[in-house]
């Protein structure tokens, strides 16, 4: 059974009698939505389906948290320069969203509206509609006031329940000072406000702001204020009749926000908590070229569907349990996950299906009506997004040549069949991946030809012939690629030897044709393109022109800005006899785990150690390790590591560490850290 499915038998459950279900997500429009956030609206959304699947009414609730305070500007908008006269971005900090001027020329009234709308202009491209709630909206206009009192009432009991999942006890007095709410000064518009007083039925209340000025607050006309998030949140649920939310790993946690705010729920507002499901967090594989923070491109559902089809970019969410991380890629992994949905969506369609993969794409198919009492989706062209990169660069993305090339190998799609993956294809290759970008050179490569000895450039001679001379078919060119060696060197007794030079022959034709060593398949590339745009770069017969002269005339290289640091090294350390054997027993005492580095700085003083912060699975920890003088915090921040977490704490450079990394450290390679693959999760143990 598919876990959306799980869930919502769970909700029915509970709730047997309901008319209508209500599956919650919600975001701060603090900058554009990253992709991260969209997988709080895929598992709301697939839960949806899964209720209505089961016969019931049910919802997508989604609210823009915009009257949230401005917490920090973020880097592309503190590049945009304030109009002349405008105060400076950072003195917005503490501003709600909504109060905020649009940092972009668009037409959107505030900050809050420009990324709404950008983030809700995508969700229209998955097919995806919700019910949405826009909080400054619902708190400004009087929709919460009693609530907002009510917990004012209620303000000693909340303090408790907060501070019985606090690990530091109560300072004196702070029981008694403790108000939940947050009023935003009308003179300087910010939340740094502190009540200094509350009326004895906790409707007027008598503050100060840090700007100095000082006011009183009737909770019964003045609206603009509001609840401490881990009182708002279960106070909404209440208001909502919410059913189920997710969120994120942090506020899964034992004793999170979730925890928290399910006691607030039950004992304030007498509410029953909706089901919870946290979520791990996604990654990135392969950000590289021009997909860079520095370029603006930010990864956003509006970025991926620039590579993704909206239906993968589901799919990818649905197959994948909420509690297992996964990768959005940017470099080749792309290509197998196109060729995975593939065969997923065939299967499906052809009723090959199981009942898991069914409901996947039920969950990420985007229907266009129904027939039958059933849904009809739409159609997805699974033309291979392999062959559209390989060929697509060849022919430069020509639509009418590219047509051309598919019949020429047997594989007659038309423009009408790729034409939704073509732009997809064609960007993935010019910002992920320019190294791919298959190119013809422009005249011939005498460097690489008299690398060549004389049998290699006698097969070079003889597929030039074969090519010019024409009149064959896709096989028969195939056939004769693989011949080419063989009537140079005579048949071989070898079939290892063999195809090593017939290996070697094709990584020559490639780097005579595109200045590479590996391409798209060879006879695929040479029978797919007209001969005339290629053979005179395998014919050598004739003179080195001026062109070609000048052409190996090359720049030096302009030096690095800056070097990294080199380590001397050294002949290797004598190997040391192995140690005294242990049992299984003392092994399994070592607890020894992939932890995932979240930040690397340097400790002031110390010239060769660095602080580490890491996510064991659970929690934070911080390590102290010696590997400065071999790796930059930027070479480590990202990477997961391996390390002994269950060792006794110790203190170094003034920084306590609770736990050990492991590197491996000789004379003639220095400390070398031991790296992860990044497909292993956090948490996972080492046996």
């Amino acid at each position: 059974m598919h876990w959306s499915d799980r869930i919502a038998q769970e909700i029915i459950r509970r709730r047997p009698d309901k008319e209508e279900y209500v599956c919650a997500a919600g975001i701060s429009p603090s900058g554009s939505i990253h992709i991260g956030n969209f997988r709080d609206i895929a598992t709301s959304y697939f839960v949806v389906k899964a209720l209505r699947r089961q016969g019931k009414k049910a919802r997508l609730l989604f609210s823009w948290d915009e009257f949230d305070r401005l917490r920090k500007i973020p880097v592309n908008v503190a590049k945009i320069a304030r109009p002349e006269g405008e105060k400076p971005w950072d003195e917005y900090i503490g501003y709600p969203y909504v109060d905020v001027p649009n940092p972009y020329d668009d037409g959107c009234p505030n900050y809050a509206k420009h990324f709404e709308n950008e983030f809700e202009e995508a969700m229209e491209r998955f097919g995806i509609h919700m019910d949405y709630r826009y909080q400054a909206e619902m708190n400004r206009s009087g929709k919460y006031a009693q609530y907002v009192i009510h917990a004012l009432k209620k303000r000693g009991e909340i303090f408790d329940i907060l501070d019985s999942f606090r690990t530091q006890s109560a300072q004196e007095g702070e029981r008694e000072n403790y108000y939940p709410v947050s009023i935003y000064c009308p003179h300087c518009r910010r939340d740094t406000t502190k009540i200094l007083s509350l009326s004895d039925d906790c409707t007027v209340a008598e503050y100060e702001c840090a700007c100095g000025h000082k006011g009183t607050f009737d909770f019964t006309k003045d609206f603009n204020c509001k609840l401490a998030w881990k009182i708002d949140w279960p106070m909404r649920w209440m208001y909502e009749g919410v059913d189920f939310e997710p969120g994120g790993k942090d506020h899964a946690s034992p004793g999170g926000s979730y925890d928290t705010s399910r006691v607030i729920a039950k004992k304030i507002f007498d509410f029953e908590a909706p089901i919870f499901q946290g979520y791990e967090f996604i990654g990135i594989k392969g950000a590289t070229g021009k997909m860079s923070g520095s370029s603006g491109l930010n990864l956003t559902p509006d970025t991926l569907l620039k590579l993704y089809q909206p239906e993968m970019i589901l799919w990818l969410y649905a197959k994948s349990e909420p509690t297992k991380a996964f990768d959005f890629c940017f470099d080749d992994g792309i290509l197998r996950q196109y060729f995975e949905f593939d065969k997923q969506y065939n299967d499906f369609m052809e009723g090959k299906g199981d009942e898991f993969l069914n409901t996947v794409m039920a969950n990420c198919l985007l229907e266009t009506g129904e027939e039958d009492g059933k849904p009809v989706y739409r159609k997805i062209e699974t033309v291979p997004m392999s062959l559209l990169v390989q060929l697509g660069s060849v022919v430069d993305f020509n639509v009418p040549m590219l047509e051309t090339v598919f019949g020429k190998i047997g594989q007659p799609f038309t423009y009408e069949q790729f034409k939704d993956r073509l732009d997809r294809a064609k960007y993935w290759l010019e910002q992920c991946s320019p190294e791919n970008v298959n190119r013809l050179r422009p005249y011939r490569n005498w460097e690489v030809y008299e690398t060549l000895n004389e049998e290699e450039k006698k097969e070079i001679a003889l597929l030039h012939d074969y090519i010019k001379n024409g009149g064959y078919d896709l096989d028969e060119l195939n056939q004769e690629l693989y011949a080419i060696p063989k009537k140079v060197m005579g048949e071989l007794q070898d079939p290892k030897e063999l195809k090593k030079i017939q290996g070697q022959f094709f990584k020559n034709v490639y780097r005579l044709l595109i200045d590479k060593e590996k391409g798209p398949r060879l006879y695929l590339f040479l029978y797919a393109i007209e001969p005339e745009k290629y053979v005179s770069l395998l014919d050598f017969s004739t003179p080195m022109t001026e062109e070609e002269k000048q052409s190996l005339i090359k720049e030096e290289p302009a030096p690095e800005e800056t070097e990294k640091k080199q380590v001397p090294l050294g002949e290797p350390d004598p190997v040391e006899p192995i140690r005294e054997e242990i049992d299984i027993e003392e092994f399994s005492r070592m607890d020894m785990r992939v932890c995932k580095v979240l930040k690397c700085t340097e400790i002031r003083k110390s010239h060769s150690c660095y602080k580490l912060t890491l996510f064991d699975g659970l929690k934070e920890r911080v390590i102290v390790s010696s590997i400065k003088s071999y790796y930059t915090p930027e070479e480590m921040i990202g990477k997961k590591i391996i390390v002994i977490a269950n060792l006794k704490p110790a203190r170094f450079s003034g920084v306590t560490s609770e736990g050990m990394l492991l590197a491996a450290t000789n004379n003639a390679c220095g400390c070398q850290v031991i790296f992860v693959d990044d497909i292993v999760p956090e948490g996972t143990r080492i046996c």
